[in-house]
C-alpha cells in the first residue's frame, strides 16, 4: 500500500509541485528534489527492492546528474532542472532511463515551440501585470524546462518497471 501510494500520490504531487514552481519562479527548489529521493527511498524499501536493482537506479541518478550538468555548463538549462533530471532518472531506473529522456524531450520540444509562439504574440494588457506571465512572455528568458521534465516522467510512469513492480 505505501509503495502503491509513493508511486501515484507522491511522485504525482512532487513532479506537479516542481513544474508550477519552475513555470512561476524559474525555480525548483531544493527541497522537492530531496522529497523526490526520499520519496524514492521509501519506495525501494516498501517493495524491497534488490540491492543489484538498487544499483542500477543510483547509476541512473548519477549518469542523469552528469548528464544534467553537462546541459548545464552550456546554459541550455538551469541548476533545478538538473537536479530534477537526475532525481528522475533515479525512480526509473537504467532500464527506463531513454524512455524518460525520449519523453521529456519530447515535451521540451513542444513547450520551447510554444512559447517562442506565444513570445512573437502581444501579452494582453490584464496579464502583462502578473509578474511571472510577465516573466515567461520574456523573449529574453530562458524555458521553465521543469514543466517538460515533469510531464515526460508522468507520461512513462504507467509503462515503467517501478510502476510494475507496485502493481505487480
Amino acid at each position: 500500500m505505501i509503495a502503491e501510494a509513493m508511486l501515484i500520490v507522491a511522485l504525482p504531487a512532487l513532479l506537479i509541485g516542481a513544474a508550477a514552481s519552475d513555470l512561476t519562479t524559474y525555480t525548483i527548489p531544493n527541497w522537492l528534489q530531496l522529497a523526490l529521493l526520499a520519496s524514492f527511498a521509501a519506495f525501494g524499501l516498501a517493495i524491497g527492492v534488490h540491492p543489484g536493482e538498487l544499483g542500477g537506479h543510483l547509476l541512473a541518478g548519477l549518469g542523469g546528474l552528469a548528464a544534467g550538468f553537462a546541459l548545464f555548463s552550456f546554459g541550455y538549462i538551469g541548476g533545478g532542472d538538473a537536479k530534477l533530471f537526475a532525481c528522475m532518472a533515479t525512480w526509473f531506473g537504467l532500464h527506463d532511463l531513454m524512455d524518460y529522456a525520449l519523453a521529456a524531450s519530447l515535451f521540451g520540444g513542444a513547450l520551447t515551440l510554444g512559447l517562442i509562439g506565444l513570445r512573437r504574440l502581444p501579452l494582453p494588457a490584464p496579464l502583462a501585470g502578473q509578474g511571472w506571465i510577465a516573466k515567461l512572455h520574456d523573449q529574453q528568458a530562458g524555458i521553465p524546462y521543469g514543466i517538460a521534465l515533469a510531464a515526460g516522467g508522468l507520461a512513462i510512469l504507467p509503462y515503467t518497471d517501478v510502476f510494475r513492480a507496485a502493481f505487480g
